[in-house]
């Protein structure tokens, strides 16, 4: 996983490039008729059930934007809201305000609802060992956002990228000549570069599995697209030796089914992809 530094750096470079893309050379609507000394104040409005999520970016926008804006936070990150209420409050420059707006809503609205959606699975999962996973199947450009929002909602990280985590999935597999090769030419690779990178390697079948444990190394087995019965063999057949993973179409309906199956983690793109926004505004008081 990357660092914290690292995941702040994605953090910026998504504020700084979402500004320039809405603001341009300015923000002409507010330009035009509000005066540069107007102070106003507005407060984020919830109109929808669910888990909030993306407040602390919001502050960090406001900053960006104007770091004389004032924000007092009244619901914090990961809690439950309804409709009503009032998350923050923002106090400074009216035209800051409005500059942020839009950002701030578009963000919070997208990662409430990753939050909510992965919270829904986190309680399926309840007394079970099973944790939940997002995947690289995020919006491009603002993951970081998205993959936050998971862990807001109670869900875990996967890999955040191509570059921290090794996985070798079907067309790995099938380009390298094979699971064996794969496994011993990445080994080798890592060795080489003197990265140390955990492995985590795709397996289609219970044969495959047979085949992956025969090398050492491998940190994770995913365990794609089985049914239950297979799932469970699976993780019978896996043991202590490494870890477990099962993805491949997991819902609502059948997510607790392989949890009882006693995989260490489900990952689920559904997470990311799959969401309907929190309707959230931005309020003059």
């Amino acid at each position: 996983m990357i660092s914290e530094e690292q995941f702040q750096k994605e953090v910026d470079l998504i504020i700084a490039n979402a500004i320039r893309e809405d603001v341009g050379d300015g923000d002409h609507s507010s330009l035009s008729c509000i005066p540069h000394t107007a102070q106003g104040k507005a407060k984020l409005l919830v109109k929808d059930t669910g888990i909030i999520a993306g407040v602390g970016f919001a502050k960090q926008v406001f900053k960006y934007v104007d770091s004389n804006l004032v924000i007092d936070e009244l619901i914090e990150d990961g809690a439950q809201v309804t409709h009503g209420d009032i998350a923050f409050y923002v106090t400074g420059s009216s035209q800051s305000i409005l500059k942020a707006e839009r950002l701030v809503l578009n963000a919070m609205q997208r990662m409430s609802a990753i939050a909510t959606k992965t919270k829904s699975f986190v309680d399926l999962l309840e007394g079970t060992k099973t944790k939940i996973l997002d995947t690289r199947k995020t919006t491009p450009g603002i993951r970081a956002l998205e993959k936050w929002a998971v862990k807001i909602g109670g869900g875990e990280n996967h890999r955040f990228a191509l570059y921290d985590m090794i996985m070798l999935k079907d067309n790995h597999i099938d380009f390298a000549g094979g699971i064996t090769n794969a496994i011993t030419k990445t080994k080798a690779y890592l060795n080489e570069t003197g990265r140390d990178l955990k492995i985590i390697v795709e397996a289609r079948s219970l044969e495959e599995i047979e085949e992956i444990l025969k090398s050492d190394g491998v940190y994770r087995i995913l365990i794609d697209n089985f049914n239950f019965e297979d799932t469970r063999k699976a993780v019978a057949l896996i043991g202590n030796q490494c870890l477990t993973e099962s993805s491949g179409g997991i819902n609502e309906k059948t997510i607790r089914k392989y949890a009882e199956c006693g995989v260490d983690y489900i990952s689920s793109g559904a997470l990311t992809h799959s969401v309907y926004n929190m309707d959230l505004s931005l309020k003059a008081v």
